[in-house]
């Protein structure tokens, strides 16, 4: 249920703008594209881990050259590490170094652009994301405890966005996205082989790289190619 009204938000927000945007040409957008990215924290550094970033958006002009976004995407967020090392513990257990964290969201996520000459546009924002799938993987094993409901990871990531787009031909646009999240999604505690403890907090570092086709757009651009 929680899915469904994530997909209902563009709906009610194109809705709401409809008799409120005192005429302007309100727009939709799909998008496809895919994350690089590494969680802050969890001593795996690196943008590493790749996954799908992917939804629909509703665009609202207001002014000459200013408009606001809201989206529903379909955001797979996560770190990654090969394997460092052989070795077995003392149990007869496997030891390799590698990790692997799968992060699964669905993302709403607000912004306001601005664009120059109808080429470039930059915004900023902030989304709002909700867990709906998770996995965990240390030394090439499966993490039983890791769950969507059991934790430890919170179910709710809050970030800030830096989005910037440029047109590629007519309708099509090229988008770079960088988010980060504002508060901790886990805070783990890490011991080395001498018996030192240290805690981190963690966060989802994400740089996004996505194609965006724009419907319903007027632009001296768009009506020049046509």
């Amino acid at each position: 249920m929680k899915i469904k009204l994530y997909i209902l938000i563009p709906v009610i927000f194109l809705s709401f703008f409809s008799k409120n945007s005192l005429g302007q040409r309100i727009r939709g957008a799909m998008i496809a594209g895919f994350n690089i990215t590494q969680v802050d924290g969890d001593e795996v550094f690196g943008f590493r881990k790749f996954g799908l970033n992917m939804g629909a958006a509703a665009i609202i002009p207001f002014g000459e050259n200013w408009s606001v976004s809201i989206e529903t995407i379909y955001n797979q967020k996560g770190s990654r590490q090969g394997q460092q090392y052989k070795d077995i513990d003392s149990l007869g257990n496997k030891l390799t170094g590698a990790y692997k964290l799968k992060l699964d969201y669905v993302e709403v996520p607000v912004l306001v652009h601005y664009t120059d000459r109808d080429i470039i546009t930059g915004g900023i924002g902030f989304s709002y994301g909700r867990l709906i799938n998770i996995k965990e993987w240390e030394h090439e094993n499966l993490i039983e405890t890791t769950t969507l409901n059991g934790g430890p990871y919170d179910k709710t990531d809050i970030n800030v966005l830096v989005d910037l787009r440029f047109r590629l031909y007519k309708r099509f646009k090229f988008n770079i996205r960088y988010a980060y999240s504002l508060a901790k999604i886990r805070t783990r505690e890490f011991e080395n082989d001498i018996g030192e403890t240290w805690t981190r907090h963690q966060y989802n570092n994400v740089i996004t790289f996505r194609l965006v086709y724009v419907f319903n757009e007027k632009s001296r651009v768009v009506d020049r190619d046509d």
